[in-house]
């Protein structure tokens, strides 16, 4: 780094993801020094986490190497590094690297699975928020298949063939549908004896509809199409906890499963809380209208950890695109404070939701469009195409599903070795 350099702003930006790493591209040109932090050395394209887990994906398809995405930018310096704590009041922030100080500081941290307090649950079942959970669960998933083939008692064999998922959205039912048809569609071929045992997925919703952010009509679409999968949809029903072998529901009925997959909640980043900054619900701290952390101008906080109320009055949704426009917009208003200027407030621009249920099926709001089955399943395959970074990535991700899709197969059925300890992103 030249003297000229050493003399600029110092932004630091924390968490690699959808958020930050729009924020770093976005000060690409500006008179600014960079040094983006993470504990990870790539960047995630976690939409697709599901497909990882249900062996449709390998990990490398989904994520990008930050250095790689970022290694033309020269203003910018990568650290690989865990964030530990920070004293705002000196504008300093503490790494299992060591301190380092900055002028500007960008906190994109993410979010993590929320489990509402249920430490068994939170102990027991599969988030899917990391790569390491989709791995996990993929070895898990393949594993169940292989004792069920070689289990003899009926109601043990029931169980490894049990697979529940708790929550209604987006994951829960992607996630849901690919259990499916990699059970029903491609396992069924290399273990032909489990066809005498049908195996049973279960879809939990605590509410009375999927897909609350989409129009009702799309989640009744989902509920049909998930059906005809054989996937069981109960709506009303909360889990109460889980050992790792039955789950509890809150009205009383047990579970026999050696399978819970919880998509039913998420919560920021335990980061924030050892930042020392006050947090409330799913502990998201209420930012400026300008992204600012109140007290402390210098600080923009973006994405699952931000509390920002939209024109409707509810709280700015958890998902990539939020923390991608804010990303850019935090970098916008950086650069108004570096040269003296007012702070602009941020304005979400939804750009829709949508959701896949397998094979041909899906569901889209884009806009005033609503597009369900067919055409919303292209869609999807489209925009997820473009959105993932690299055009290695693109490519390969085109050729598993193109393979997939024409031979009905899923390519990545190795069982990994099994870990000791069960890595997950868990927060109770």
């Amino acid at each position: 780094m030249n003297e000229n350099q050493t003399t600029l702003p110092h932004v630091v930006i924390v968490g690699a993801g959808f958020g930050g790493l729009r924020a770093a591209r976005a000060l690409a040109k500006a008179p600014v020094r960079i040094t983006l932090l993470d504990r990870n050395n790539y960047h995630l394209f976690q939409p697709l986490l599901y497909q990882v887990a249900t062996a449709g994906l390998s990990p490398d398809e989904i994520a990008q190497p930050v250095r790689a995405i970022l290694r033309s930018q020269r203003n910018l310096e990568f650290r690989l590094a865990e964030v530990r704590g920070a004293d705002l009041a000196a504008r300093r922030l503490d790494t299992d690297q060591g301190s380092l100080e900055y002028d500007y500081l960008i906190l994109a941290a993410g979010g993590v699975t929320n489990t509402f307090g249920m430490q068994d649950v939170a102990r027991h079942a599969f988030g899917l928020k990391s790569l390491e959970d989709a791995v996990a669960i993929r070895n898990h998933l393949l594993r169940l298949f292989e004792q069920a083939a070689q289990e003899n008692a009926p109601a043990r064999r029931k169980a490894l063939l049990t697979f529940v998922v708790a929550g209604g959205g987006p994951t829960g039912v992607e996630c849901a549908g690919a259990i499916s048809e990699l059970a029903q569609v491609v396992l069924h071929k290399d273990l032909p004896g489990l066809a005498i045992q049908r195996p049973q997925i279960i879809l939990l919703e605590a509410a009375q509809r999927l897909l609350p952010a989409m129009p009702e009509r799309s989640g009744e679409f989902t509920v049909q199409a998930l059906a005809e999968k054989g996937v069981d949809v109960r709506f009303g029903t909360a889990v109460a906890g889980y050992d790792g072998r039955v789950v509890r529901l809150k009205d009383g009925e047990t579970l026999a499963t050696h399978t819970l997959v919880w998509a039913a909640g998420v919560e920021a980043a335990p980061l924030i809380t050892a930042l020392g900054l006050q947090s409330g619900s799913l502990g998201r701290v209420h930012v400026l209208p300008t992204l600012q952390v109140p007290e402390h101008p210098e600080v923009y906080l973006i994405g699952d950890a931000a509390h920002l109320e939209g024109e409707d009055g509810r709280p700015l949704p958890m998902v990539a695109p939020v923390a991608m426009q804010q990303g850019d917009h935090a970098a916008r208003n950086l650069l108004r404070a570096a040269e003296g200027l007012a702070q602009q407030p941020f304005r979400y621009r939804d750009p829709g939701i949508m959701a896949t249920i397998g094979r041909n099926r899906a569901v889209a709001k884009l806009g005033p469009v609503e597009l369900r089955g067919w055409f919303a399943w292209l869609a999807w395959v489209v925009v997820h195409i473009f959105q993932l970074i690299g055009f290695r990535n693109r490519m390969m991700v085109l050729l598993d599903w193109a393979w997939n899709y024409l031979v009905y197969d899923r390519a990545v059925r190795v069982i990994g070795p099994e870990r000791r300890a069960r890595t997950k992103e868990y927060a109770s």
